[in-house]
């Protein structure tokens, strides 16, 4: 792995499989720390940047998902969600000694952090780019689903050409479907640049593939557009038939809830090219059906409501949206992300 000065990995041996984690060396044990969950298509790498700048006093830790970067690979059982995931960052987490931690999710990660604290108490919530406590697609705004099999969801939605881009290692510098290319177009805005691209993509190209790990498998629907949800792997998961984490707004204790995003993401919005019914409204898949039959999922509003009502039952979100940003601030304004982190892990005590 291309690891940063300053920066070292260890592997964890976990009651459910062996755990890759970044930390600072030499970094200060007592105190709550920091538990950062990368998001799909990704791996620890990509904190690497923010883990260098946070204070010193604050121990931080980096997880590497099982099938994703140095971790194990094991399959997962999308029937659970974001379960699998989020049973392996909690045995992690026991087998570190960290009891109760502040934890940072991103995307997919946003979804295991939120999935995590209905399970298990946590100090605080910061959900970068998450995906939308109700999944990823085939849902309307109330979170109610659109088909009883999720049509238009899960692993039948991969790209295959960029599926086998990462099978074959393919960093793909002139190759439009390849990760470095995928990277600057939905990872960042337009304009971002980073000396350290390389070990992004690295990080994306230790996604580990097929119909048990990333994307998963897809079954036949009779709706549009022919595809529904599987019940394997990554993409499955966040299926709205097994992912559905709007419960938080009743936890009994209620965790502060930092909510980042930038106003140019490309993945999580109320209308994405990375949502089947989006595309089928854009034109880009033939036969769409209509805005009553198969709407865009819209993502955004969805999180915001339920962290509305997340507040007025009891508990409370501060949602900070980043200008010419994507799907990454903690990338592309590592100091604002930073600065907003501590202030909130510091609030949080």
């Amino acid at each position: 792995m291309s690891l940063f000065e300053g920066i070292i990995a260890r592997t964890v041996p976990t009651s459910r499989l062996k755990v890759n984690v970044l930390e600072r060396a030499g970094q200060a044990t007592g105190g709550p720390a920091i538990v950062l969950v990368h998001g799909n298509v990704s791996s620890s790498l990509f904190w690497q940047e923010i883990m260098l700048q946070l204070p010193a006093d604050l121990p931080v830790y980096a997880i590497d998902l099982r099938g994703f970067g140095d971790s194990e690979t094991a399959p997962v059982d999308a029937t659970r969600g974001l379960r699998d995931f989020s049973d392996d960052v909690a045995a992690t987490i026991d087998e570190l000694g960290l009891g109760a931690v502040h934890l940072v999710g991103w995307s997919m990660g946003g979804g295991v952090a939120m999935q995590y604290a209905l399970d298990h108490p946590v100090l605080s919530l910061t959900l970068q780019a998450p995906v939308s406590p109700y999944g990823f697609g085939g849902t309307r705004l109330d979170g109610t689903r659109l088909t009883d099999d999720d049509a238009g969801v899960g692993g039948g939605g991969a790209n295959p050409a960029f599926v086998a881009s990462i099978t074959e290692q393919d960093a793909g510098a002139d190759n439009p479907m390849a990760s470095r290319a995928v990277f600057r177009s939905a990872y960042v805005a337009a304009g971002y640049t980073s000396d350290h691209e390389d070990t992004w993509v690295e990080s994306m190209l230790t996604t580990k593939t097929g119909d048990a790990n990333y994307p998963g498998t897809a079954a036949a629907s009779e709706n549009w557009p022919g595809f529904a949800a599987g019940d394997q792997g990554v993409l499955n998961t966040m299926a709205p038939k097994y992912f559905n984490v709007s419960a938080i707004v009743d936890l009994a204790v209620k965790p502060p809830v930092l909510w980042i995003r930038g106003d140019s993401d490309a993945i999580v919005g109320d209308g994405t090219f990375f949502d089947i019914n989006f595309l089928g409204q854009a034109g880009v898949i033939p036969g769409w059906p209509g805005e009553d039959v198969a709407p865009a999922q819209p993502m955004i509003s969805q999180t915001r409501a339920v962290f509305e009502k997340y507040a007025a039952n009891g508990g409370s979100y501060t949602e900070l949206v980043f200008e010419n940003c994507g799907h990454s601030p903690h990338l592309e304004y590592p100091d604002k992300f930073v600065t907003a982190l501590v202030e909130h892990v510091r609030a949080a005590g």
